[in-house]
């Protein structure tokens, strides 16, 4: 129940754009036939892409990725001048998403079913992809409804991206207790040295393979925006926030069980975290990242209750990730949509597909290489410097994102994986941090290398960082992102793969 609150009050800023579409441009007659205002919006967009740095080719208004999204922007318009519903908006997010994340579920019991160790979103997301090639290759607009009818899904789980990774920083004290000290500082010695030599690696292969390939880059596909938060978004939050944190206080079992019962504010606290995090000047967020200020926002919630509810920060925090399919809290609703995540990367790549195609020695090398050295560097360096086995093993992954390293540290089994998501985030956030300035020392000055680089050694809060600044370097970031999690699941899952590493670690 908490996830379709939650998946509905996300969508609301998805409300105002049928309204503003519905009105025809202030200086036309309203009377003007639908089909002119779809031909002048779409000659208006037509202008603004001509004058974009990148190059169009000269029937590109006819043909490719142009002509899809004109067709594209006059459905939409034409949707408008009929009143489209923000009902039926919210209607497709919900369907959209309520099917990936239902697909997720399924394949998850069913690979738990048969004892399959694989993970079970990658199996769904190489899926999805085959089908969307399949549909590509003899029928693209099918192919290419099939993504747009998931766009509203992607757009979300963009959206809403660090706040699945959240849960595990705001357990880490929990997490780390039993974390000798010298042991905790062997893997922050591993997490940065490991950062800077993946950067360096992954940076240094693509730019070797470029200077042989000698591929000359073309646009890429336009990347979908997510809305930006409203202030109705914020006043919901901490309406849910204000009156489930008094509810909790009062009657601690009102919804069944402490966990239920502490989900709603801990979860709003949550939100409302990252919803201030994103809205702080830049110069504040090299210091105080959006993930920083969302899990501080939920420790403070946690220690707020566990003061006043004489219950302690532990237990609330304990209510805040149960790891209890049927006694969830706030921190199991947000990782529930890690499988989804991975899920959605078939949609990404197959956008990019081009793009993949084109510079696929590059990505692929650089990925490739960039993976198996930091899979094998970390294991080395935790033996040399006489790091446990089990944290070394639970720090493996520390370069893929936290929806995959979770499902390969489990293939090992006995790791810790509260610890391996909290690296794993720390990791982001350091590349987030210090990636554009350690790039331009080292002198990655290639789009393409510092796309890679910088998502092979700090996945997704890297990307995000760096995409907001050099957009040019994002469809690299995403499609190493991917990769990058992709190749490192099918390589553990190698039981040979497995083996060295775990003998290496000792």
């Amino acid at each position: 129940m908490s996830s379709s609150v939650a998946v509905a009050s996300m969508s609301s800023s998805m409300a105002t754009a049928s309204a503003v579409l519905s009105c025809p441009p202030p200086h036309l007659p309203r009377s003007t036939p639908s089909f002119l205002l779809t031909r002048r919006n779409s000659l208006r967009r037509s202008s603004s892409i001509s004058s974009s740095p990148f190059p169009v080719h000269p029937r590109a208004e006819e043909t490719g990725p142009l002509r899809r999204v004109l067709v594209k922007s006059a459905d939409s318009d034409s949707a408008a001048a009929l009143g489209l519903p923000n009902a039926v908006r919210v209607l497709h997010l919900a369907v959209s998403l309520g099917t990936v994340l239902a697909a997720d579920y399924l394949l998850k019991r069913a690979f738990l079913a048969a004892a399959i160790k694989f993970p079970s979103a990658l199996f769904g997301m190489f899926c999805v992809f085959s089908v969307l090639m399949a549909l590509d290759s003899f029928a693209p607009s099918a192919a290419t409804g099939f993504a747009g009818f998931f766009e509203p899904a992607t757009l979300f789980i963009q959206r809403w991206l660090p706040l699945f990774y959240v849960p595990s920083l705001v357990v880490v004290p929990i997490a780390v207790r039993d974390v000798p000290a010298a042991s905790g500082l062997k893997i922050c010695f591993i997490l940065v040295g490991g950062w800077l030599a993946s950067l360096a690696v992954a940076g240094y292969t693509a730019l070797t393979v470029r200077k042989i390939v000698k591929t000359e880059m073309i646009p890429a596909e336009p990347m979908g925006k997510p809305s930006p938060f409203s202030s109705l978004e914020v006043w919901f939050w901490s309406g849910i926030f204000l009156s489930s944190f008094i509810l909790a206080l009062t009657n601690p079992t009102a919804l069944g069980t402490s966990a239920r019962t502490c989900l709603p504010f801990l979860l709003a606290a949550t939100v409302l975290g990252y919803m201030v995090g994103t809205g702080l000047p830049s110069n504040v967020k090299k210091v105080l990242h959006p993930i920083i200020c969302c899990a501080l926002s939920a420790d403070l919630a946690a220690l707020a209750f566990g003061y006043f509810s004489k219950s302690g920060t532990d237990a609330v925090l304990g209510d805040y990730l149960t790891k209890v399919p049927s006694n969830p809290g706030a921190g199991d609703i947000l990782m529930g949509f890690l499988g989804s995540v991975i899920i959605s990367f078939a949609f990404s790549m197959f956008k990019q597909r081009k793009l993949v195609k084109r510079h696929a020695s590059e990505i692929f090398s650089s990925v490739i290489i960039a993976t198996i050295f930091s899979l094998y560097s970390t294991a080395i360096i935790g033996r040399v410097i006489g790091l446990e086995p089990i944290l070394t093993v639970s720090i493996l992954p520390r370069c893929i994102t936290v929806a995959l390293a979770l499902s390969i540290v489990s293939l090992f089994g006995g790791a810790n994986t509260s610890l391996t998501a909290a690296v794993v985030v720390l990791t982001g956030l350091v590349g987030a941090n210090f990636v554009q300035a350690v790039m331009d020392k080292l002198q990655l000055n290639d789009p393409i290398a510092r796309g890679i680089a910088t998502a092979s050694s700090a996945h997704g809060l890297g990307t995000a960082a760096l995409s907001a600044k050099e957009p040019e370097a994002l469809p690299f970031c995403a499609i190493a992102y991917a990769l990058t999690g992709i190749f490192g699941s099918l390589l553990c899952s190698v039981p040979a793969v497995r083996q060295s590493l775990l003998y290496i670690a000792g």
